[in-house]
């Protein structure tokens, strides 16, 4: 049984691309940022128990699944076409040439220490893709210290968010273990035929007719990006003078984490029981959300006070929102964002979790201001060249040395399934997410929910923080600490 129906109405995801397809402003973004050391792939390791499969659970069968849905996966089988000059954004094309074993991986640990394992994964995680192919890699991994497989995923941020990427998990994953390979012919779409990669010279007369044919783009990017402007000012004057607290962009304080990045990676993760965040969310009168910025926050202060850097005054993650079927986007990244204060210099839990609310509060109010469209239109009123060359000049420079943070952190929070899943009949006992790092800041919390838990994976620069599985059991460990104080709190009004 497929599990496609818990994917929201999406057409940026199941459009199914049979020519050269010009991608949004808001996908391109995601190109114009990279560089050698800002990697913007997003990574996801999924756990595996080999037990719960009807035979072998092997790298040829997870093959072999993968090819029977590949038809129902467009971003796997598409790759890029940039355009010379910046005429206008890259395109994407069906690869005649695609060969999924180009993008496949299969290592064997055989009861290895877990160690092995952590390094291979911060190596692949630490590894750019491959912009002359389509822009994925996955990793097979089994005979794990614990007896596990796993497999990592990696793809572009230009096609995938975090909606869209519960829509291409939807199409790996089923919800039985002895689900066929391949998808019922009702639900197949129709196959394509890759017409070619276009020469360069086609690719710039076709850029060239697109900005042509549509002269008035950057005026509309302006208009609706002033309309933005003064919505989110008009949000930001009312709210203060209703007493509500505003995060800012390049409003944190600078800490080690703030700094140029390296081109290494590390990872971390674990779990903790959805349920008892819940318990947590009902108890305080807040949020999921609220629970775990300020579960980071905590982290964080522990990690800043062993290192002799505790601010003064609050950090700022900045907290990305789905903006999925709001306005006429048709992005695969349809993403806004909050910027929430994370006030690590309050010592009592119960304190920085009411403070986050607040934060939070007010975000919410100047996100909804920005519109869904912001991102894209500002891209749409810098030409790509000028984005690409800005942004190089930048890490050059090193001036993420000598400037305020944008923001110390980006905190995620993806809603996942709620059941059972099942990759190629074992049983994923672990969802794992690992977003990219912006210039300036070297970390990223992602948490996941699924089957009851919350996957928290931490993803960082480990030149500029360094002992990261120490910053993930702060973390974890502060939803305990959350829960203590909301048993201290029942007791005393009992």
């Amino acid at each position: 049984m497929a599990v496609a129906s818990i994917v929201p109405n999406d057409p940026a995801y199941a459009q199914c691309m049979t020519g050269t397809e010009r991608l949004t402003a808001a996908d391109s973004w995601f190109l114009y940022l990279e560089g050698p050391n800002q990697h913007l792939h997003v990574t996801g390791l999924m756990l595996l128990d080999p037990s719960s499969s009807p035979d072998e659970l092997t790298f040829e069968k997870f093959r072999h699944y993968l090819l029977a849905r590949l038809d129902h996966l467009p971003p796997l089988r598409q790759r890029l076409v940039e355009v010379p000059l910046g005429i206008d954004h890259p395109a994407v094309v069906e690869d005649p040439d695609l060969d999924v074993d180009d993008h496949l991986v299969h290592r064997s640990f055989d009861g290895q220490p877990e160690h092995h394992f952590r390094t291979f994964l911060d190596e692949f995680c630490s590894t750019p893709l491959d912009r002359s192919k389509p822009l994925w890699e996955m990793a097979w991994a089994d005979g794990l210290a614990d007896g596990g497989t796993a497999l990592v995923a990696k793809l572009h941020h230009t096609m995938i968010d975090g909606i869209t990427g519960v829509g291409i998990m939807a199409d790996l994953l089923d919800l039985t273990a002895d689900a066929p390979a391949e998808r019922g012919e009702a639900t197949k779409p129709a196959p394509s035929q890759p017409l070619g990669v276009p020469t360069t010279t086609e690719t710039v007369l076709e850029a060239a007719a697109d900005r042509i044919s549509d002269p008035m783009r950057p005026l509309r990017a302006a208009r609706r990006t002033g309309s933005s402007i003064l919505r989110t000012a008009d949000a930001f004057v009312t709210g203060r003078g209703a007493g509500e607290e505003h995060a800012a962009p390049f409003g944190a304080p600078r800490t080690r984490i703030n700094a140029s990045l390296t081109p290494r990676r590390a990872v971390a993760f674990g779990s903790t029981p959805l349920r008892e965040v819940k318990e947590l969310k009902r108890s305080f009168g807040v949020t999921v959300n609220d629970v775990v910025l300020a579960s980071v926050a905590t982290g964080l202060r522990g990690f800043l006070l062993e290192h002799h850097e505790l601010p003064d005054e609050p950090l700022v993650a900045a907290v990305p929102v789905s903006v999925h079927n709001e306005g006429g986007d048709t992005s695969t990244n349809q993403v806004s964002n909050m910027f929430v204060h994370l006030p690590v210099q309050l010592d009592d839990p119960v304190e920085r979790l009411k403070a986050v609310q607040r934060s939070a509060s007010g975000a919410k109010s100047i996100q909804g201001a920005m519109g869904p469209e912001m991102l894209g239109d500002l891209v749409d009123l810098i030409p790509p060249v000028v984005l690409s060359f800005g942004m190089s000049a930048w890490t050059r420079a090193g001036i993420a040395d000598r400037t305020p943070p944008a923001h110390t952190l980006i905190v995620s929070n993806v809603p996942g399934p709620d059941m059972p899943m099942y990759m190629a009949g074992g049983e994923v006992v672990g969802l794992y997410p690992f977003g990219p790092l912006m210039e300036g800041s070297g970390l990223n919390v992602t948490v996941l929910s699924h089957n009851g838990r919350l996957d928290v994976g931490l993803i960082a620069c480990p030149d500029l923080v360094p002992g990261l599985d120490g910053l993930l059991a702060d973390i974890l460990d502060a939803f305990g600490e959350l829960e203590a104080a909301s048993a201290e709190h029942a007791d005393a009004e009992s």
